[in-house]
């Protein structure tokens, strides 16, 4: 079969049992890969109210047919039900992991049940087998990383740390020590499993049905990026923070837990700043022409780092503007196994709340410091403090008394754009399938990024948008392809690749299906889950109180003119049930 290697696994860690499968090829054709195929899976499989730690849970490892195709920046995605949420999670990383899983012989791999001690899973050329990890648990990422290809040479690990260990609601699972599958505590549902890695090598080739329609497509898609500013200029040289100057020029920067727009000394954190204080290189994954990782040095500590939502959530967040602070607060996270948007988030989220006298312990914003020193409470949920920051921001100030100083959607933290600023942007992060996510309908760059595009204060127009960009980024998302790539690459771009390596005939209409079709299949999961209109809501912050200094003063986010109009452009009734009948057209049930 073009485009995949034809067969995926079914382990199941208490059994210890590890078998062979194959895919329907019409769910393939609906759903692709990575994010579309894990919501099929996981809605097919696993039945509604079953906790994320539970033995009947799914974690789900996907790639996407484009993942490992020479010229194809790769990606992999995992999928399973969040506990930070409990809505469906899907969590995308690049590095090189999600080719080598391809090139070891396997398009995905679905984990079931509970190991009785650590394992590890280890897949070299479509050998599969359970290895004892009892000598790895307690390890951190680097640590677990560096055992693991000492044992396995030219292989690639993805792992959890200490956090994931400990069932934090903020672990990630990191592959390459420094790229993460993060939010939602994926890590987590990982360690609850007692699988301390998972270990890929190989170098299968994945089969394409067309070479000379390849051929023709992947160089457009190249030059493309290349002649594109974002992706051929400011990726490359700045990184994903080179936004980070406009986006706190115009008001929309959160800093101090959303209290205010703007950070004094934000350039310090822009990858202009990253580049004239810590920048060693750029770095790129598997595939990859644009490299926009960062490989950073600040004293002895090399590593890479960080991106635009670290410099928001452990920098602005938390009233610091310190790179260097930032980038070693980074390292820790990216070792314990955290997710740094969660972290940042939370710990500003303790801040407000020691400002406001009612948590004991004095944390003060502007305190690179103690942002550190949470971490790692966090990560070993140290009794106390660092219990509760192990559960994340909105139970933590659930827990004081005071959910509303949690800035969250469906109890996940909003990322670094005040949507005050930006009205699409609320809509997006109020309807994101797995809790507050920019990722999920980027409405940053149409109201925003590009200039007089759309009106950012105004709500005219931002339903339509919305839904275009969440299905446009659903679909390609499914491919396994990075998402960077949608700065400068089209809908037909996609598809004329997915045509030339799979075979199917994908064209620009139905590349945005496989997006819509995605987009349903979550909402459906979630809907079974229990969640309806009264989850797709903001925080009394940015619904009531207008930002009183900057560019996006005196706004606040008109969410309910803007809702009603995306459940009917959505076909979903009006407490945001989707309608059986669309769900069947589009062969979600």
């Amino acid at each position: 079969m073009s485009g995949y290697m034809g067969k995926h696994l079914r382990v199941n860690l208490a059994t210890a049992s590890v078998e062979e499968e194959i895919c329907s090829e019409k769910i393939l054709q609906d759903f692709v890969g990575c994010r579309g195929l894990g919501a099929k899976l996981l809605l097919d499989e696993q039945k509604p109210g079953i906790h994320p730690f539970e033995r009947r849970s799914k974690l789900i490892f996907l790639t996407g047919p484009l993942t490992g195709v020479k010229g194809c920046p790769s990606r992999y995605s995992i999928t399973t039900k969040s506990p930070l949420t409990g809505t469906i999670l899907d969590c995308n990383s690049g590095g090189k992991f999600g080719a080598f899983l391809k090139k070891s012989g396997y398009d995905y791999i679905v984990f079931e049940g509970r190991a009785i001690s650590p394992k590890y899973m280890l897949i070299e050329n479509g050998e599969a087998e359970i290895r004892p990890a009892d000598d790895l648990w307690g390890k951190t990422v680097f640590e677990t990383t560096d055992a693991l290809q000492s044992r396995h040479p030219k292989c690639s690990v993805a792992c959890i740390g200490p956090a994931g260990e400990s069932l934090s609601f903020l672990a990630a699972v990191m592959n390459d020590k420094h790229r993460a599958a993060a939010r939602g505590g994926v890590g987590a549902v990982m360690g609850s499993k007692f699988l301390k890695a998972v270990v890929v090598r190989g170098d299968k080739e994945v089969k394409i049905s067309n070479q000379q329609k390849f051929q023709e497509a992947r160089k457009d898609f190249l030059d493309t990026l290349r002649k594109n500013i974002t992706t051929g200029e400011e990726y490359p040289q700045y990184g994903t923070a080179s936004v980070l100057n406009l986006i706190n020029e115009c008001g929309m920067f959160p800093s101090k837990n959303y209290q205010e727009g703007q950070l004094s000394g934000a350039y310090n954190l822009s990858g202009q700043g990253i580049v004239e204080k810590i920048l060693i290189r750029r770095t790129a994954c598997y595939g990859c022409t644009i490299g926009c990782g960062r490989l950073s040095r600040v004293g002895d500590t090399v590593g890479e780092g960080p991106e635009y939502e670290t410099c928001w959530s452990l920098g602005a967040a938390c009233g610091v503007n310190s790179v260097e602070d930032v980038f070693l607060a980074n390292i820790l996270c990216n070792d314990y196994g955290i997710d740094t948007i969660e972290m940042g988030a939370t710990i500003a989220t303790a801040m407000e709340l020691s400002e406001k006298g009612v948590l004991k312990e004095k944390v003060q914003f502007g305190d690179g410091k103690a942002v550190k020193d949470l971490i790692e409470k966090a990560a070993l949920r140290t009794p106390g403090l660092g219990d509760s920051l192990a559960d994340g921001a909105y139970r933590l100030a659930e827990r004081f008394g005071l959910p509303e100083v949690s800035i969250s959607v469906k109890k996940m933290s909003l990322t670094g754009y005040d949507p005050r600023g930006a009205q699409g942007m609320g809509l997006s992060y109020a309807t994101s399938n797995r809790g507050a996510c920019h990722l999920r309908g980027y409405m940053v760059s149409p109201e925003v990024i590009i200039p007089n595009f759309l009106d950012r204060f105004s709500t005219s127009g931002k339903a339509k948008w919305c839904i275009r960009l969440q299905d446009f980024g659903a679909a390609v998302d499914v491919t396994g392809l990075c998402r960077m790539t949608s700065f400068a690459i089209k809908a037909e771009q996609y598809a004329n690749l997915l045509r030339a390596v799979t075979g199917f005939m994908y064209d620009k209409d139905n590349f945005f299906k496989l997006g819509e079709r995605t987009y349903n299949a979550e909402r459906w999961f979630n809907v079974r889950e229990g969640f309806s209109r009264k989850d797709d809501t903001l925080p009394h912050r940015l619904l009531e109180e207008p930002l009183r200094e900057g560019p996006s003063k005196g706004v606040v986010v008109k969410l309910e003119e803007m809702l009603n109009q995306y459940y009917e452009l959505r076909g979903w009734d009006k407490e945001g049930i989707p309608v059986r009948q669309n769900l069947l057209d589009l062969g979600v049930l």
